[in-house]
């Protein structure tokens, strides 16, 4: 992040207790183990380990739904306690029956009988250890626990007859723990940490707390930590869930206005020019939402600040068309754009359509050129000298425009096509290319929910292009359930052979290139064990024998051909001269054959729903409906079938971005971790706190409005500078 007033680098000075190192406050026989179990180092990173769920002494675990070898924390009742001699060896083994009222566990413990003066029938406490069976039953060996003082609360209870049922009914915070780091250990870290705590700021202001119904930062924790009542950890839950979205938010758009501030080169078109020239030669009308998001982009390149926007439609909604008029308008200034693609065929295809939409006139005079990394020299040469000369005013590639031997004269636009296949360096690379700051303009075909939009591309403008284009037949798509229906298998291929002997043609998709050869790309579920994939190969070889399919031409695509293998495939496909295509994922975005009426997707549970999405929209592009079979051998309840059954379901892809959302991990939402796994998010939830982001990102608005720099709300700047660390930072920066 650039080092600005506005943008507090990671090394800031800080007087907030919550910066203070951990083993300060607490004896590192405690931090140490914190600090190497979760990367706890300070007295923030510890109190932001907040409690995973509540217990209370007088409700008990379920110990019916407990996982098997797993560490568990539970609440239960003591039993029975038996002591005997071990039968083969010296020793003492003292055996603990514990309860929840209807399952028993049992607690082994060797040579320690002295815990059975601890444990005794009827009292109650929380027991953490790892599940594992033995004889059929459930046992924990040698857990660790912590029992419930039943003494003192009958002392008060004397003077307070409601005092036994407050106690009983009081919150046990269960906290995320190791098998040696217990729990209750964590709690008494905290309580010691929290007892010593003293002027801690608020990253909210007062007036936003007020409006929301905000408990103060220091207040929040307290009663998160150690709440009394269920509505104490509730309303402090509610209130750092505010907090987290608040200071993120500060984070995003605080980016966003530094980048703003940097100057770049309007562009605008001219009467007369290219962009009037190539509207009046278009052969259909632009669709309302091809037409708003336009005039959003004009305005975006007209002003002197660089563009960042997103532009997020369904498959086939026009983004590349909306993406080619802002290219006219910024060669109008003498300026070039470069369109970035994630793959050799997505690249030669943008720029046949580029050329092709454009007419004879208005390419020669723009020069729309390919660089990739299979050219030959002598083309590389030639494409290379183009670009550097100004000559070429359009400019298509791969990862190769990102080498250091491409250079460009005026680079005034970068398109970054379906942005998820790139990284912000990658990204970076190319913008830096630039003189001075190029607009930036990013389009995907995967919908974003608008949580997601707002979190993880919190910097950008985002824009969307839901209408489709006049004359779409539409798709239907169905699942093929194999694991229950065997019998379909040969049905698919009979279905297909039915929409080719109507002159159209067809896709099937595989998640391999060979049987030991996954596909890059390839999303397998959590739940989903190793087996033998559909290959390429040995489908190509099944099809061309099926009878079903005797005569057709079949022939294959995938990552492993050479650029000119691959161009050739494609080009001989879309001129109807191959009948069906038996493919990897490298047919999965921009592939454009409008008589392609059948998608067939083996292994279908292999997939990730956006990639499915996007696998489907390769038919039903043209007046041909399309036909998405979704074959798969999934068991019903798995997550993949989850994903299938999703995809089949609707066409809407921003209805399954959702579901996509709800179905995968969290993820991170800063920095390269947002494919699913662990969150840097900590009660924030993308999938379902919405308008908790939305109405934190207004505040902050109102905010950044009047004070940018944070020069007024010192605990805000100081809570930003907490919260990114430095590669969080310098992902901002890129992305």
């Amino acid at each position: 992040m650039t080092s600005t007033d506005a943008s507090p680098g990671a090394d800031s000075l800080s007087t907030s207790p919550l910066d203070a190192p951990l083993a300060t406050v607490l004896a590192p026989r405690t931090a140490t183990p914190l600090a190497k179990a979760f990367g706890i180092r300070t007295v923030g990173d510890l109190l932001s380990h907040y409690p995973r769920r509540y217990a209370r002494r007088g409700e008990l675990t379920a110990l019916d739904r407990l996982p098997l070898d797993e560490n568990v924390t539970i609440v239960a009742e003591v039993r029975e306690v038996r002591g005997r001699s071990m039968k083969n060896r010296r020793g003492h083994i003292l055996e603990v029956s514990i309860s929840d009222g209807a399952g028993i566990l049992t607690l082994t413990y060797f040579n320690q009988g002295w815990r059975e003066k601890e444990l005794r029938p009827g009292v109650r406490g929380v027991f953490a250890g790892k599940v594992t069976a033995y004889r059929s039953a459930l046992q924990l060996a040698h857990p660790d626990y912590e029992l419930f003082d039943d003494d003192s609360v009958a002392l008060s209870g004397a003077a307070d007859p409601d005092a036994g049922k407050r106690w009983s009914e009081m919150p046990i915070p269960i906290y995320p723990a190791t098998g040696s780091l217990s729990s209750w250990n964590i709690a008494k870290a905290i309580a010691t940490t929290l007892d010593g705590l003293r002027g801690v700021g608020d990253a909210v202001p007062a007036a936003v707390r007020e409006e929301q119904g905000l408990l103060a930062h220091a207040r929040a924790l307290e009663l998160v930590h150690r709440p009394q009542t269920d509505s104490d950890w509730r309303r402090a839950r509610d209130s750092l869930r505010f907090a987290e979205a608040f200071v993120l938010q500060a984070a995003l758009l605080q980016e966003r206005a530094i980048h703003r501030a940097s100057a770049t080169t309007a562009r605008v078109p001219r009467p007369g020019g290219y962009l009037e020239r190539f509207d009046g030669i278009l052969p259909f009308i632009l669709t309302a939402d091809q037409e708003e998001v336009g005039d959003e982009i004009a305005g975006d390149i007209a002003a002197t600040a660089p563009m960042n926007r997103l532009v997020q439609g369904e498959v086939g909604s026009g983004k590349t068309l909306v993406a080619l008029r802002a290219m006219l308008a910024v060669a109008e200034t003498g300026g070039q754009s470069a369109l970035l693609a994630p793959t050799e065929v997505l690249a030669a295809q943008h720029l046949r359509s580029i050329a092709r939409t454009l007419g004879p006139d208005l390419s020669a005079e723009l020069m729309p050129t390919l660089i990739t990394g299979q050219l030959s020299a002598a083309e590389r040469r030639k494409a290379l000298l183009r670009a550097v000369s100004g000559q070429a005013r359009i400019v298509v590639g791969t990862h190769a425009l990102l080498g250091e031997t491409v250079s460009f004269y005026d680079l005034g636009l970068v398109v970054i096509d379906e942005q998820h296949r790139f990284g912000v360096d990658q990204r970076e690379a190319l913008r830096l290319k630039g003189a001075t700051p190029p607009h930036v303009l990013v389009l995907t075909a995967t919908p974003i929910p608008r949580t997601v939009a707002m979190t993880v591309f919190g910097d950008l403008d985002v824009s969307v292009i839901r209408e489709l284009p006049a004359g779409r037949s539409g798709i239907e798509s169905f699942v093929v359930p194999l694991a229950e229906k065997p019998g379909w298998w040969n049905r698919v291929w009979t279905r297909m052979a039915e929409e080719l002997a109507l002159g159209r043609q067809g896709f099937v998709v595989c998640p391999a290139i060979d049987a030991k050869q996954p596909e890059e790309g390839e999303e397998l579920g959590d739940d989903e064990t190793p087996a033998p994939l559909a290959s390429v190969g040995t489908t190509l070889e099944a099809l061309r024998a099926h009878p079903d399919l005797a005569g057709r031409r079949i022939e294959a695509l995938h990552g492993r051909m050479s650029s000119e293998e691959k161009d050739a495939v494609m080009q001989a496909f879309a001129a109807g001269r191959i009948d069906v295509l038996v493919a990897t994922t490298v047919i999965e975005v921009g592939v454009d054959v409008p008589n392609a009426s059948t998608m067939v997707v083996l292994d279908a549970e292999r997939f990730g729903v956006s990639q499915l999405h996007q696998l489907r929209g390769r038919v039903g592009r043209g007046s041909v409906p399309g036909l998405c079979l979704l074959v798969t051998n999934a068991a019903e309840e798995s997550l993949g079938r989850q994903r299938v059954d999703a995809v089949a379901a609707t066409l809407d892809g921003f209805e399954l971005a959702q579901a996509d959302l709800e179905l995968r991990r969290e993820g991170d939402v800063l920095g390269g971790l947002q494919s699913g796994g662990r969150s840097s998010l900590r009660l924030l939830r993308v999938a379902k706190d919405g308008d908790i982001i939305a109405d934190a990102r207004r505040a902050v608005q109102g905010i950044l409005d009047v004070d940018p720099a944070f020069a007024d709300h010192p605990d805000l700047r100081e809570a930003v500078a907490r919260r990114l660390d430095e590669s969080e930072r310098e992902y901002l920066n890129k992305a």
